[in-house]
């Protein structure tokens, strides 16, 4: 598993980063941007894309079953979302 970060990807808009992740040989791209599935026609590429529906990391890691799940259930060209439920 790699970060945007570590890839030096941070910059690239959506588009590019679904070719890069495609090129290079992912299988999924997980994501706290909810509105890339929305954005891109998936169908375009052999990447699935795991949206979680939140940023906030001390929830999220929380998630981590849940997000399991979604990167195995997730195919080529399609979206899954991941609900993050806030707890406070």
């Amino acid at each position: 598993m790699d970060t945007l970060a570590e890839k030096g990807w941070s910059e690239k808009s959506n588009g590019e980063l679904l070719d890069l992740a495609e090129r290079e040989g992912y299988a999924v791209l997980v994501t706290t941007d909810q509105s890339l599935a929305h954005q891109q026609n998936l169908s375009r590429w052999r990447v699935g894309l795991v949206a979680l529906l939140s940023t906030d990391w001390s929830q999220v890691r929380l998630r981590t079953a849940e997000i399991a799940e979604a990167i195995e259930a997730v195919r080529p060209g399609q979206a899954v979302e991941v609900p993050i439920p806030h707890r406070g």
